[in-house]
């Protein structure tokens, strides 16, 4: 729509509805309005413009823009959501997740930031206070799946020993994995896993977002 196109729609929409009975309201001219509408504004009078927009109830900078853009939906992505909470305590048992037990769940890309729309992106939600430093109870969290060669000392993990699953900070040292809290809570401690027993343990992901509900 151009700049005349859009002074016209705005005067039929105005309780004035025509071009004379807007001139008469505004003390421009008619044919000065009339002018506008035909050359698109061009080398309009600013104190004319001033009082057409005053009148209309909108900005100069609205009459004169080249083009309003349109407002634009918010894109949002899909991620595989895990139905179930992963204990940010004590190492809670949960029932193996088939691909059936899998569902969907919708977050906005403003949200995600650079994580969004990522194929290698799961949700699950976090139950327990052993992490409440960093992720609230009930957060949900946003984990990325990776090889345990690329986290590094301190990275959050969302980890399993058999069927056990906790949420903690990793560290790896020379005879043992160790899985830290970060809880106002001192009776959490650390969780020690010797290498001889490490191939029952799986690294589910990287925790690298999480989204919080305050109500």
């Amino acid at each position: 729509m151009s700049k005349g196109e859009r002074l016209e729609k705005l005067i039929k929409e105005s309780p004035y509805k025509n071009v004379s009975r807007f001139s008469k309201a505004s003390g421009v001219p008619y044919t000065t309005i009339k002018s506008f509408i035909e050359r698109d504004l061009n080398k309009a009078a600013i104190d004319s413009v001033v009082k057409i927009a005053k009148t209309l109830n909108v900005s100069v900078e609205y009459l004169i823009e080249e083009e309003i853009p349109l407002k634009q939906e918010a894109s949002s992505s899909d991620y595989p959501y895990l139905p179930v909470h992963v204990a940010a305590g004590l190492p809670e048992m949960i029932d193996p997740v088939s691909e059936d037990d899998v569902e969907t769940i919708s977050i906005p890309d403003a949200i995600m930031g650079k994580w969004a729309g990522r194929d290698d992106i799961f949700l699950m939600r976090v139950n327990g206070e052993s992490m409440n430093k960093i992720i609230p109870n009930d957060s949900l969290i946003a984990v990325k799946k990776i090889d345990i060669n690329n986290l590094q000392n301190g990275d959050i993990v969302v980890y399993s020993n058999h069927y056990e699953y906790s949420v903690k900070r990793f560290y790896k040292f020379d005879d043992r994995l160790v899985f830290k809290p970060s809880s106002t809570d001192i009776r959490f401690s650390d969780n020690n896993v010797p290498f001889d027993s490490y191939h029952n343990l799986k690294i589910h992901g990287k925790v690298v977002l999480y989204i919080v509900n305050l109500d």
